[in-house]
């Protein structure tokens, strides 16, 4: 059983719903990033998120956006992003890891290659928002090779068909992007959210973790009640940018300030 299903499991056996943390590697340099990766389970993560920097995240609200740019101005590649993964993975190795990102720097980088260094680097999953499923088969034979999970989004607008094609690709679980646009721009309501799930749940047996838009503690314990995860990310990378000095660089305050962000957020997710 790989990490991120068996993490789903437990959690199902608890009764709650995962709360999956976003970080964006490099950001703002590499050894803040790794210190809040290495601090995010204990803070109460389940599950981690890792964004690879790309200078055009297409589906990335300003938040998002700023955190990449300052993880490219410090160095980030994706041989640095693994060289991250692998730090972490020398003291945990039940957190499920996934990286979130694009696909022409893997393309750059090459399919096999980077599926096997990921896995190597201790990653679980892949979530590329730019690969639709009809263009995935160069990708998705790597990953079954390497036992890496790739993990699909589904919008609110998409339809019963096109539902059916992107589960039959989907694995470890099912990103729900829970609007329509940009990453960290607007929420949508629970009743908005139960009904998706309610459809959701007919088509696949997949958990399904909601995200764009959980921003904070009350709507990730929603969000986790109504399907099996809640993805906080603009709302934890606005944290760390306000912690930031005048030249972008971390302080004293940063790493402490975005762990807390991350315990409230835990702790109203585990709340009977």
């Amino acid at each position: 059983m790989s990490r991120i299903a068996a993490r789903f499991a437990a959690l199902k056996k608890v009764g709650r719903g995962a709360l999956i943390p976003y970080l964006e590697a490099c950001d703002p340099d590499f050894d803040t990033a790794l210190a809040l990766l290495r601090g995010m389970p204990e803070a109460g993560a389940d599950l981690i998120e890792i964004g690879m920097p790309f200078s055009d995240p297409s589906a990335d609200g300003p938040i998002i956006q700023r955190a990449a740019q300052r993880g490219l101005k410090a160095g980030a590649t994706l041989p640095r992003v693994l060289e991250m993964v692998s730090a972490f993975r020398q003291n945990d190795a039940d957190t499920p890891l996934i990286l979130m990102g694009y696909l022409n720097p893997i393309e750059s980088y090459g399919l096999e290659r980077f599926c096997a260094d990921a896995s190597k680097a201790g990653i679980d999953g892949l979530i590329i928002v730019d690969l639709p499923p009809e263009e995935a088969a160069p990708l998705e034979g790597p990953t079954r090779e390497h036992g890496l999970d790739i993990i699909r989004l589904v919008a609110p607008t998409t339809d019963d068909e096109r539902l059916r094609l992107v589960l039959n690709h989907a694995s470890g679980f099912v990103y729900y992007v829970s609007i329509t646009g940009i990453t960290g721009t607007r929420s949508a309501s629970d009743d908005d959210l139960t009904a998706a799930l309610t459809r959701l749940r007919a088509a696949t047996d997949l958990p399904v973790a909601i995200g764009f838009g959980i921003r904070t503690p009350e709507q990730a314990a929603s969000a986790s009640r109504i399907a099996d995860g809640a993805v906080v990310a603009s709302a934890l990378l606005a944290t760390l940018a306000d912690t930031l000095d005048a030249n972008d660089q971390a302080t004293t305050q940063t790493v402490p300030t975005v762990l807390q962000g991350v315990r409230a957020l835990s702790q109203a997710v585990r709340r009977k």
